[in-house]
């Protein structure tokens, strides 16, 4: 339901879940964001991971939901003076004015929680118009109730009421909350690229004037970032504040389709199998060259794929690698992991594609598939798994040796090539 001004109310004034809008609260971190985005260094920028500053981003800026711990709930009590001047039922008399105490106990419920407490004070998209009392105190929720010793009562029930409506206001906050953080990710990656674009754009513009470019001696080389929540604020992944130089990159379409030409060797080994069933790697690889030299020819697009020493196949751009890959016969985890250390050894820039051929004649699919993707993901320089569906591979992103900045993509085929009969 829509806000009124009625419940737009205090802190001091007891109520929970009614002194701010949290659809405010959201745009406002939103802003905050963006605005921290703007202000780091160009160089920083352009020279960090665009998903590592994302996932920055999204652990800086993600609201902690409230977890309520009911098991944990526990009572006080103490002696008080109560004051029951407006009771109607007593008799005080006409004449009376001002407050009349009486003895009285006073008990107190403490409620713990994790999360961000003052999310007890934002109210969500849905609400009521009568939300429940309460305050907020070193990670605890306490509701207070005065009874005078004249007139006992069984607060069981009460209790009872109060905490279910805190729940309530609790788990709508929490879907509110829920699907703030799940829109982070998109928030903050808009947030990098427009800032990349407008950053290599402004480059381009500058590189043409033809005129030689000199530093600006009070440009920024860092940004202070902002404290919008009491809770460990992450650090921005380390990177270097040199001069970016754009650099050459093989685009997805371009890779998919490599890839794909590749996967077609399946087909014409199910066709010949016994011309394959001899096959050593270096021959095998002389067969992918083939079909893939047949989809790009090199005169004409300067597409060419070559065996380069002991790089299996490479596709070049000027004088920088932009597609790597290494055919290798399935014999364990252990030489797997070299290959990728042989392939990080030659993937020396930015934003290179690359791909394993993994041959297999030794052992079930499920076992290699298993082996190709445990070693992947214990490896050094591995970063993450990016989500590819595919029956017989996998696609990782991994880091340079010596830069996290610097990504490859990784992609794994396994091929069961056909045994001597």
């Amino acid at each position: 339901m829509e806000y009124s001004v009625y419940r737009l109310m205090s802190k001091g004034d007891g109520y929970l879940f009614a002194s701010r809008e949290l659809r405010q609260v959201t745009e406002g971190i939103r802003t905050a964001l963006s605005k921290e985005v703007d202000g780091l260094d160009a160089n920083r920028v352009l020279n960090t991971a665009p998903a590592d500053m994302t996932a920055y981003l999204v652990d800086k800026y993600r609201i902690d939901p409230v977890i309520l711990r009911r098991d944990q709930m526990h009572a006080t009590d103490s002696e008080c003076k109560i004051d029951v001047s407006r009771d109607r039922d007593r008799m005080l008399g006409m004449d009376h004015r001002g407050p009349f105490y009486i003895d009285g106990q006073r008990i107190r419920v403490a409620i713990p929680f994790d999360g961000d407490g003052e999310l007890f004070y934002c109210g969500a998209g849905t609400s009521t118009s009568s939300p429940p009392r309460g305050a907020i105190e070193e990670a605890s929720v306490f509701l207070t109730w005065d009874i005078p010793h004249d007139a006992p009562r069984d607060l069981k029930s009460e209790i009872e009421r109060a905490v279910q409506a805190i729940e309530q206001h609790l788990l709508w906050v929490s879907n509110d909350v829920s699907a703030f953080n799940g829109s982070l990710p998109q928030v903050a990656a808009a947030a990098i690229e427009d800032r990349r674009k407008r950053l290599l754009e402004n480059q381009g513009r500058l590189a043409n004037l033809g005129i030689p470019v000199r530093a600006r001696p009070d440009a920024p080389t860092s940004i202070g970032a902002p404290n919008v929540r009491r809770k460990v604020v992450p650090t921005l992944p380390a990177a270097s504040s040199a001069i970016y130089t754009p650099e050459p990159a093989l685009g997805s379409e371009l890779y998919d389709h490599i890839l794909k030409v590749a996967q077609n060797m399946t087909h014409v080994m199910e066709r010949s199998p016994s011309a394959f069933a001899s096959m050593d790697e270096e021959t095998l690889r002389q067969h992918f060259l083939v079909q893939l030299n047949g989809h790009f020819e090199g005169q004409a697009t300067g597409e060419t794929f070559n065996a380069a020493g002991k790089t299996d196949i490479l596709l070049r751009s000027g004088d920088r690698n932009v597609f790597i890959a290494e055919c290798k016969f399935w014999n364990g985890p252990k030489q797997y992991a070299e290959a990728i250390d042989q392939l990080l050894s030659y993937a020396s820039w930015r934003d290179t594609k690359t791909a394993i051929f993994v041959f297999n004649r030794s052992t079930s699919t499920s076992t290699v598939l298993a082996g190709v993707r445990t070693t992947s993901e214990q490896h050094g320089n591995y970063k993450r798994t990016v989500a590819w569906p595919h029956e017989s591979g996998f696609r990782f992103v991994f880091h340079h040796p010596g830069d996290k900045n610097r990504e490859l993509t990784l992609t794994v085929l396994v091929f069961d090539i056909p045994k001597p009969a």
